[in-house]
This record gives C-alpha cells, structure tokens and sequence, in this order.
C-alpha cells in the first residue's frame, strides 16, 4: 500500500496539536469535574479500591496493590502519581474531610514525605464509602477504559458538593485551579437553601458558610472581602494562625507565646522555614523579645512555643511575626472547574447549580432503578399469590406435564396439548392460565414450605409494601418538590453522622503594622570573606580591628543597618540583601554564607563588585564584559525592591568582567587577556539603559578577552606580570581599538 502524505502549514499543525494536547491536560488530568469534585485520578482509585473490597470495616491493604491495579486498569500515566494521590485524600490536614484510611507513615504536616508504597497500607474511609461509592451501579454512566478491556465510572455518585468540602488544587496548561476547603455540616446548609430557594442570594448563603474552613485552623483576616470572592469565584483570602499566652506561674517561669495553629498555607517545608525565619529575625536584633524558639508540635496538633523576656511587647511580637513571616500569608482562590465538558470558573452558586443538577439526574436515575426493582417484585408476588389461590390446579399441571417446557407453556398460554391431567375436571380451568415469563418461572421454582399459612401471610404483607415502594417512587419521579425533599433527607443524615465543628475563625482583622523605618539607625560595616561567609560588624568593632579586617575579608562595605548590600555577579545579575537579613556577629563570629542570604549560588556564579545601595546613590557605573561590551549606567537603573534583577545584558557566552563607579575621571584604560592596552576617553562610552549590550569598547583578537578595565586616576600604575604598566602614559586612542594599542 503506497504510503499517502498530507502536505499542511507547519504553525497549523503545531497550533491543533498543542490545542488537543492542553485540552487533554485541562479535561482529563488537573481540573476537578463540577459534578462529583473529583480529578480522574482521585476517581479511579476510589474506585478500585471500591473494586478491591477495601472497605472501613475490612483489612488494610498494601498500597502497592491499590497502585498497581489502578495503574493496570484505568490509569496508565504512572505510579508516582497515583501514589500521592492516595496519600493526599488520606492527610486530614490537607482534605476538609479524609476518603483514604491510611495505615503507616503517610507523611506529616511539618512536610515529611510518605513511605515507600510497598510499606504503607490503605482502606476507604467510611465516609467516602457511605457518601462517595454508595449506589454506584444505580446511578452514573460507566465509560470504557483506556483500553477498552475494563469499565470505569464517568463519575463517582458523590451526594455532597466535594469541590467544596474537600477543595481542588491544580495546575493544567494555560489555566489552574485553587478552592479551597469547607466545613461539612455549613455547605450541607448551604446546599439546603438552595433547593428551597434558588434565587437565594450570596450573601444569604454566607449566613449558613461564611467562608472556608481550613483543616489546620488559623484565622481569616479578611472577612469583608469573602462576599467578592464567592461572587466571582476569583479573589485572595488572608490567612493568619492562631496565639495563645502561656503567663509563668513562677518567678523563674517565663511567659509564652504559644502558635497552637498555622495558614492552611504553611503546610510542609513552610513550618521549618517559619523556625527559621523568627530565629533569624532575633538573631538581626528585631525580635528583641524572644529569648527562645522551640517546636513541640506533635500528633496532638500544633504547638510552636516562643519563650518571652519580661514584660515583653505582645502585640508588636505578632505584628513583625506577621509582617516578616508566612504567619499571615495569601491564599489565592481560583474556583475553576470542568462544567458540561468545558473548564469554567464557577461562583459559589454556580457550584451549588452544577451539583444540584447533577444530584436530580443522579436520583432520578437511582428511583428508576429502584422503581424497575419492585414492578418485578410486584409481577413476581402476584403471581405467587394467584398460583396460592389455585394451587391445586398449578400441582395437576405439574404431575401431567413430562418436562419443565411443556409446563411453563401451559402456566403461561394455556396449552394443555402436551398436559395429561390424572384427575379431570382441571383441564378448561388449565386452558385460561396466562401467566407471564417471569411469573411462570417463579411459581415453577416456589418451594412447598411458601404454601404455609403463615408464609402466604407474609407474602401478601411483602406485596402490600412493594405496592406502598412503588406509590412512593413514583411520586417522587413526578415531583420536583419530593425529589428536593429525599435529597434533603439525604444531606441531613450526613451531617447528622459525618459533620464537625468549625476549626478555622472568621473575622476582619486589623493590618499588622511593623514600621520597619522605626528601628534606630546604626552605622555598620558588612564584610565578606574568600569562603562566601558574611556578617555585619558595628562600627567601633571595625574601626578597632581595621587592619586585621581589611586584611582577613575579601569585600569590606561600609551601611547602615537599615541598607541593603548590592552584589553584581558575573551572569550579568543583581542580587540584593537587606542589611537587617545579614547576622550581626563579633570579630572572630563565622557569619552566614551569602547562598544562605540571597539566591546567588557561590559554586555557579562569581562576585563582580559588591558595594550597599546608599554608596550607590546619585552615580554612575561603567560596565565591561569579557567580549569587550561596555557602558555607562547611571545608579536610578538599580532602584527597585526585587532581591534579583537583570543588571546587563549578555550575549551567549559572555560574563560580566567589571563594575567601576565614576569619580570623577575622564578616561578608560581597556586590558585584554592577549596584553593589549588601549585607552580612550570616558565620554565614548555612551550612556545606556540597564537592559542594553552596551557598546564595543576593543576589537579582540581570536581566543581574546577583555580581561580589566581601569577609570584612570591621577597616575595610575598597574602591575602586568611583573612589569609596570603607567595608564597614563598610554598613547590616548579611539575606543573601536582603529588607533594605536599597546601590547606588552
């Protein structure tokens, strides 16, 4: 068969292809689906474990087999993956409510990571069993799996809004996702009045749910904004934990500033870097307070103690806290969830709305179900009880037929051809049988101990209960109002057994305010050694031990504590440090590494010129680069509170090789790593912005680099290997290197 090739525009191509593939990331992978608030593959393994019997009240199972058999069956995209989806539905302190009943380490809210799969084991919680799995063969659609060898459930019966309850985080191509959780017994609420009420307005339903409820707790400082928030279902929620005073109940005891909850924020690594931070906000003396800082924290809850000096400021102590630490952060709501097949972002009666819907079709399919159920039941019972009635006839039949067919024709069409009746008189009553199929069958397979009294009793009773079954179906099929009230009911026994109380505390408050310009201001002197270390030394320790310090560290930079120290790196960055984050130490004190201070990493970069943003002020810079690219920068380029920005720009492969501010000289010298000097005036250099090349100051040669770059001074002389170099003594040339250079 010849091989067929279908000539079409390469960027229409790659556009459809990149479309088909964002939307197979947005629809079947990171967005939750609106109807049951689930990801496909939180869905497949509630669902197998469903398969795999592991109910509340059944043995754990091995998490590697949970993972594989979801992995073989419906979810082909890795076990890394479904693994840590099994771990996340089980951590109470990321879900609102818990579907995973994990046994052994399942990671911990401080940030530790989970066992391995093979030592860990699983079962459904109950409540995901009871209110996520139940009637799952009643109600929603199964689809084919990715192989088409299995089926799996388009969505799970789920009969709470989950998007709510348990939130969704996620992040897919062009677009995310962030809800964050509920309280259980408030959304049930919420979801009540709404059916009595669907013109119910938001700030109503707030009355019932007046915001998130985090499962660490902590407060919501922003209350006045959570009407917005659920209007437009975008918006920024403000988190805080939660103090507790401990006053000494001796002399020697000191008061404690207990943290007994954190920002649902702060879960994992943002707990140590807590303990880091307030260890370094006492360390650079704006903690005066704190004399001690511990971690007590343990499976009981949270509990992180600071141990206070006498008649310390407390509510100074919560607002630097709050201020310089992720005690209060920012949790960003996006409420964006796959609705009829598309992604939306959906307000919280737009949630409500989807999951109604979802809710109607989801009963109405279960009583059709149940309705189909007790018509057979029906059929069957009064076929039994007619077949009672006249069961002398059904046993006259039975004697006279040779094998079950003949009989059944008989009991269901009167045919009587193949019949021989040994005692007479049965055959006209035989011929006006009309049973149905099912009926038939029934009364073929009914065993003589029905025929007690007591028995028919019974069945008569269980005939007038599925007739009362199918009234009440019926009626609830044919009426919206009924239908609204079975899924109250519902809703109303869930929270009866599943609610609890609210952990998280709603309020509006007030701004934590921490002048940072308050703090007195002191001269220092940042010094910085051959190893990366540095720290700030006061001014009288320096001006004591200048010789030695000058001796001893590699950058020495004269500030003020309320400064920030400016370092250009070779990759063409500026790194900024505030001074009050550089450890205050004594003379023989090791200090930080600057890694530890900055994001400039020693091992990859190299440090041109380091010098504070107040020495900076009102000059300007010359630039060179190893290609020989220079320019003048004038110091209002750097003013900006970004810790990194782009200081130049750099062709691929260039480095930064000098930053020299301009005193007052007028001419460059320009040294190559071949020995060639040129000098020329400072003025051709032109004056350019931050984000510019610059200029070619030298041609070089091949394998050549601009090595130095001097501002010359009155008589400059510079040792070359060994010899003395007078700059001002260069022949003066034009700065494209045309006219005459020195090579020594």
């Amino acid at each position: 068969m010849a091989e067929k090739i279908l000539r079409t525009e390469y960027s229409e191509e790659m556009q459809r292809s990149y479309m088909n593939y964002s939307m197979s990331v947005i629809t079947a992978r990171a967005i939750p689906d609106a109807r049951d608030g689930l990801k496909p593959v939180q869905r497949r393994v509630l669902y197998d474990m469903r398969e795999l019997h592991l109910d509340h009240d059944k043995p754990h199972r091995k998490s590697a087999r949970i993972v594989g058999d979801t992995m073989g069956k419906y979810h082909p995209h890795g076990d890394s993956s479904i693994y840590e989806t099994l771990v996340v539905m089980s951590q109470n302190f990321k879900k609102g409510m818990a579907l995973v009943d994990g046994h052994g380490n399942f990671g911990s809210i401080e940030g530790d990571g989970a066992a391995a799969m093979r030592y860990t084991e699983a079962r459904l919680e109950k409540f995901a069993e009871e209110v996520y799995l139940k009637d799952l063969d009643k109600t929603v659609n199964f689809v084919p799996n990715y192989d088409e060898t299995e089926k799996e459930p388009e969505v799970l019966p789920v009969r709470v809004p989950n998007l709510l309850i348990n939130g969704a985080e996620g992040i897919a191509v062009g677009m995310s996702t962030s809800i964050p959780p509920h309280n259980l017994g408030e959304v049930v609420d919420v979801v009540q009045a709404y059916i009595d009420n669907p013109e119910v307005t938001t700030q109503e339903l707030m009355e019932l749910m007046p915001g998130p409820d985090f499962p660490t707790g902590g407060v919501i400082a922003n209350k006045s904004e959570l009407p917005q928030v659920y209007e437009t279902g975008m918006g920024k929620i403000k988190l805080r934990g939660k103090f507790e005073v401990e006053l000494g109940k001796r002399k020697a005891d000191k008061d404690k500033l207990i943290i007994s909850e954190i920002p649902y924020t702060m879960i994992g690594a943002g707990i140590n870097k807590f303990l880091v931070d307030v260890a370094d906000l006492v360390e650079s003396k704006k903690l005066t307070d704190v004399v001690d800082i511990s971690n007590q924290s343990n499976k009981e809850g949270i509990r992180i103690v600071l141990e206070l000096r006498k008649d310390a400021d407390i509510d100074k102590i919560k607002n630097i806290l709050y201020k310089k630490t992720k005690l209060e952060d920012t949790f960003g709501v996006n409420m964006l969830a796959i609705a009829d097949g598309r992604p939306e972002t959906l307000n919280l009666k737009g949630i409500l709305r989807n999951f109604l819907n979802f809710q109607y079709e989801n009963t109405e399919r279960k009583y059709n179900v149940l309705l189909q159920k007790e018509m057979d039941k029906k059929e069957v019972q009064e076929g039994l009880i007619a077949a009672c009635d006249c069961i002398d006839l059904i046993i006259a039949i039975l004697r006279g037929s040779k094998n079950l067919k003949d009989a059944k024709a008989c009991l269901t069409t009167g045919d009587v051809t193949n019949i021989h009746f040994k005692v007479p008189g049965f055959e006209e009553d035989a011929k006006k049988l009309a049973f149905t199929e099912r009926q038939a069958s029934a009364i073929l397979e009914m065993r003589l101990y029905k025929l007690i009294g007591l028995e028919i009793l019974a069945l008569e009773k269980e005939h007038r209960e599925t007739l009362r079954k199918i009234a009440e179906y019926k009626k609830i099929l044919g009426s919206r109002p009924q239908m609204n009230r079975v899924i109250k009911e519902d809703l109303a026994a869930i929270k009866a057994e599943f609610a609890t109380p609210r952990r998280t505390l709603i309020e509006d408050g007030p701004e934590a305010v921490y002048d940072e310009s308050a703090v007195a201001v002191q001269e220092m002197v940042f010094v910085m050694d051959r190893f990366g270390y540095c720290k700030l030394l006061d001014k009288s320790t320096y001006d004591r031990n200048q010789e030695t310090v000058d001796n001893e560290q590699v950058h020495v930079v004269k500030c003020l504590n309320t400064d920030k120290i400016c370092l250009f790196a070779a990759s063409g960055s500026l790194y900024q440090i505030k001074a009050m984050d550089v450890p205050a130490g004594k003379l023989r004190d090791k200090g930080a590494p600057i890694e530890n201070l900055s994001k400039f990493d020693g091992t990859k970069d190299t440090i041109v010129y380091l010098t504070s943003a107040e020495n900076m002020k009102g000059r300007i810079f010359v630039f060179a680069t190893k290609m020989a690219m220079v320019k003048q920068v004038p110091a209002a380029e750097f003013e900006t509170n970004n810790r990194v920005v782009a200081a130049t720009k750099l062709q691929d492969g260039d480095e930064l090789a000098a930053v020299i501010p301009v005193e007052g000289q007028t001419e460059v010298v320009i040294q190559t790593t071949g020995g060639v000097f040129l000098r020329f005036a400072l003025e051709e250099i032109s004056m350019l912005k931050k984000a510019s090349r610059g200029v070619r100051g030298i041609r070089l040669s091949k394998n050549e680099e601009l090595e130095k770059l001097y501002l010359i001074g009155e008589n400059p002389i510079v040792d070359y290997k060994g010899k003395e170099v007078h700059l001002n003594r260069l022949k003066l040339a034009k700065r494209d290197g045309k006219g005459s250079k020195v090579r020594l």
